[in-house]
């Protein structure tokens, strides 16, 4: 029964063999061995991978797994991941032992063998990794083919003989893409076939362009031509740019600044108002305020709020308010830093008026009527303040001259008519 058995199961591979079998076994890739031992390669567990380490075998020599057992885990540049069986099976040897490094992918690192099957009666199959000696042996010993004029009846042969002469591709370690893959399923074609596409792709990856140019829709030149603009456009010559001069900046011709006008604004002032206040402040608190306290703060209280100058530029905030659309809310005032000077008005010059020459009456002789008191002449107002008129000047830019007239008004109009709102 034991024979009977060996037999059946060495028939169904035979069978097996025969059938063509999808490319893209994700996983691990086995290939064709003698009887039951597979040879069980180094996948690629990912579009860039060429290399990797295995860090430890799950599985021990002799021992059965089942589909999605881990059997190793390999360690990449990128990240530690594990390869899981496809299918029930024996390990049989462990051709790289863990710890291995920098393994090619498509490296034989193990033979399986299915589940079952006894391994002791076994062969190992050989090595089939391709080599990079073996590539080029193969596309030495190649005939060059037969020169075969083009026929109208034939066009697809003659391209596909172009192909099959040039060198020969190496195995294709990377899953196909899922676009080489429907061109593949689409067109029949076998392993055999796409170990005679020439890869055009990164790190010799298989591109739909090579299976199209393998079956003869585009020319067999188009792939590698857009391959080769594809890598010399990747690269960024900077070997011939050169730094620019910066310009010389031109230098502005100077412009004389001009120097802006002064203009003097003056207000008379009288001061009794505030005589009267001061007096009485002393009378009730016995507090004597000076004349200059009551000045210094009607200043203060006309600087607040006083119109902007002529052409005033406007500040940043201001600014932002326009583009915010909120300049029709902004300031249209703005605090005057102000200080008026004061001087007492200067006494008229008074000159006594000549009696008229008349005749002399002797009847104005005899009436001796009392002479009239000579007019008393003024004595002159000491410099600086008085209790009458005084003069506040303030000596300001002409574009300030409206704002600056505005000020001594409010300086006036609170000295003169509210002195009392200075005591507070």
């Amino acid at each position: 029964m034991a024979s009977f058995a060996t037999a059946c199961r060495l028939s169904m591979r035979l069978a097996r063999r025969k059938l063509p079998h999808d490319a893209t076994v994700k996983g691990f890739k086995t290939s064709a061995a003698a009887l039951a031992a597979q040879n069980f390669t180094m996948p690629a567990l990912s579009p860039t991978m060429t290399e990797g380490n295995i860090a430890t075998w799950k599985v021990k020599e002799g021992d059965k797994f089942a589909a999605g057992d881990v059997l190793l885990e390999i360690e990449t540049d990128k990240a530690t991941m594990d390869v899981e069986a496809q299918e029930d099976g024996i390990l049989m040897k462990v051709m790289k032992s863990d710890g291995s490094k920098a393994v090619q992918v498509g490296t034989r690192i193990a033979v399986l063998a299915e589940e079952g099957d006894d391994i002791s009666s076994l062969e190992i199959p050989p090595d089939e990794s391709p080599k990079p000696q073996d590539a080029k042996e193969a596309s030495k010993s190649e005939p060059p083919p037969p020169s075969q004029p083009p026929s109208e009846s034939t066009t697809q042969a003659p391209k596909k003989d172009v192909a099959k002469s040039k060198t020969k591709a190496p195995m294709q370690t990377y899953p196909l893409l899922p676009s080489v893959t429907h061109l593949v399923k689409e067109n029949g074609l076998d392993e055999s076939a796409i170990g005679e596409m020439t890869p055009t792709g990164p790190n010799g990856r298989l591109l739909k362009g090579d299976v199209l140019a393998y079956l003869g829709k585009i020319k067999a030149s188009t792939p590698a031509a857009v391959s080769a603009r594809f890598e010399e456009a990747s690269h960024l010559d900077l070997s011939n740019i050169k730094v620019a001069k910066r310009p010389e900046a031109k230098k502005a011709a100077s412009a004389p600044t001009p120097v802006e006008e002064d203009s003097l604004v003056t207000l008379p002032v009288t001061l009794e108002s505030v005589i009267k206040v001061q007096k009485k402040v002393h009378a009730t608190l016995g507090v004597f305020l000076p004349l200059s306290t009551f000045i210094a703060r009607a200043t203060d209280m006309a600087n607040d709020e006083l119109p902007l100058p002529t052409g005033a530029q406007p500040t940043a905030d201001e600014l932002f308010n326009q583009v915010l659309g909120l300049d029709r809310v902004g300031r249209k005032a703005s605090r005057g830093s102000y200080l008026p000077q004061v001087s007492a008005l200067p006494p008229a010059s008074f000159t006594a008026p000549r009696p008229a020459v008349r005749s002399v009456d002797v009847i104005d002789v005899l009436a001796a009527p009392s002479r009239s008191s000579a007019p008393k002449m003024k004595r002159p107002l000491t410099p600086g303040l008085s209790g009458g008129v005084n003069v506040f000047s303030i000596s300001v830019p002409k574009r300030e001259e409206k704002r600056a007239r505005v000020f001594l008004e409010r300086v006036k109009l609170v000295l003169e008519n509210d002195p009392g709102r200075l005591v507070l």
